[in-house]
């Protein structure tokens, strides 16, 4: 990704004044005011003295399009993650040059320095890196360099701009990635994962072995038996390949912050995390954002990539301030996906949304699928609902409304969950930063 001279090369870089010019230049002006004996011709010698010193520090300048850069930059991070970016900068004359790069990187990056000074000698080559941290999804495009050199005498420098090309894609945070991988390794998981291979489960055949008292009659395989001369059984395991599909709600209700992280941010979190479940068991994992329209398909998998994939879906996604339609949505879920399959909504648990359009729309999941629907608690609003610790007597009027507003949310909270509930779903309402783990733990007991 370089382009260290280009079009550029074409520009001029015209000199320019230093903060030690000025210097040079106002303190014999200051000492010329403060002489008596002032005389224009003294001060005629001096400003030509400094006019010779400027040209020949100009022409001693190395040009900006003698130096050379190019950027090494990830192709995608993650946010929270940290990275690194490389410049390599290359003095391609022959003189020692003062080099001074900045990188005009964007500040959701959160560069540790866009800006590098070297003292740089003939022909030499500096590798420089920075870190960053990035803290916001989307794909950020990686261009203008610029670069400035400064003449021996530090009284000139020059500066030009060029295009270095490239892009950066920041992908959505997975906080929960370490409390689910050690979900998926704890005993109690592999030895869930192991009983899908136990007699009498599932219809897949698996293979055969001796006959135990604790075997069905109708496992047993008569050829074999006779040919074995010894009673042989048929062993069955779970079916592999199970669907699971996730709906991930980009709609107005997910706009909203908990904890100071957007809501949708916290639904991508569970998107990973169940993905991340689903392929470790060998199950097969789609998904389907939506708002006001189906924003995108990824069609099922149970592959290793199939984690980047859903992150490729999603790290494009902002909000929609508009209603979420969930009936459409729903509709094309269940004809893209045909097969029976585990449904996780994930959305807000708003009584208004939930009884409007929601519940409406389950039906068209429930009446052949298996559907869980998530959302994520806001502290703030239990926290306001238990009240002040302090006195009553002695509490604020607002303090009183503020914990009426509370509890009122929290009623119709619980009622959304309940209607929910009655509509056929399994409801999972969690708290920040738990959202995932918990439906990791929902999918795996389910």
């Amino acid at each position: 990704m370089s382009n260290p001279a280009g079009s550029a090369a074409a520009r001029l870089s015209y000199p320019i004044p230093t903060a030690w010019f000025a210097a040079a230049v106002a303190v014999p002006g200051l000492g010329l005011l403060a002489w008596p004996g002032r005389s224009w011709s003294v001060m005629l010698v001096v400003e030509s003295l400094l006019a010779a010193l400027f040209v020949t520090d100009a022409v001693r300048c190395t040009s900006p399009h003698r130096i050379a850069v190019t950027r090494d930059a990830p192709d995608s991070v993650t946010v929270g993650e940290p990275a690194v970016i490389v410049w390599t900068v290359e003095n391609r004359t022959d003189r020692v040059s003062r080099v001074v790069m900045a990188d005009a990187l964007w500040p959701s990056l959160h560069a540790d320095r866009r800006r590098v000074e070297l003292n740089m000698a003939p022909r030499a080559r500096a590798r420089v890196r920075t870190l960053l941290q990035p803290a916001r999804r989307g794909r950020f495009p990686l261009d203008e360099v610029t670069v400035r050199t400064t003449g021996p005498m530090r009284l000139v420098c020059r500066q030009a701009a060029r295009s270095v090309p490239g892009s950066m894609r920041v992908m959505p945070a997975y906080p929960s990635r370490d409390e689910v991988r050690r979900r998926l390794h704890a005993p109690r998981v592999l030895e869930g994962l192991g009983s899908r291979r136990s007699v009498g489960v599932g219809t897949e055949f698996d293979q055969l072995r001796d006959f135990n008292p604790d075997d069905e009659f109708r496992n047993i395989d008569w050829a074999s038996t006779m040919r074995f001369q010894r009673p042989i059984v048929k062993q069955y395991r779970t079916e592999r390949n199970q669907n699971v599909v996730v709906l991930l709600d980009n709609g107005r209700v997910m706009a909203g912050t908990v904890g100071g992280v957007a809501r949708v941010e916290h639904g991508m979190d569970a998107v990973l995390a169940v993905t991340q479940a689903a392929c470790t068991v060998g199950d097969r994992v789609g998904l389907v954002t939506f708002d006001r329209q189906v924003r995108s398909i990824v069609v099922s998998s149970s592959s290793r990539r199939q984690l980047d994939r859903m992150a490729e879906a999603m790290f494009m996604l902002e909000p929609d301030l508009t209603e979420s339609a969930y009936t459409a949505a729903f509709s094309a879920a269940a004809a893209r996906f045909t097969r029976r399959a585990l449904y996780i909504v994930i959305t807000d648990l708003v009584e208004a949304t939930v009884d409007e359009v929601l519940v409406p729309a389950l039906p068209i999941l429930t009446r052949r699928h298996l559907v869980v629907v998530g959302g994520v608690q806001d502290p703030a609003v239990a926290e306001w609902a238990g009240g002040p610790t302090t006195n009553a007597m002695h509490r604020w009027p607002s303090e009183a409304f503020r914990q009426a507003a509370a509890v009122a949310a929290q009623s119709r909270r619980e009622r959304a969950v309940a209607r929910l509930s009655s509509a056929g779903a399994v409801v999972v309402d969690a708290a920040p930063g738990r959202l995932g783990i918990e439906l990791v733990d929902t999918y795996l007991r389910l």
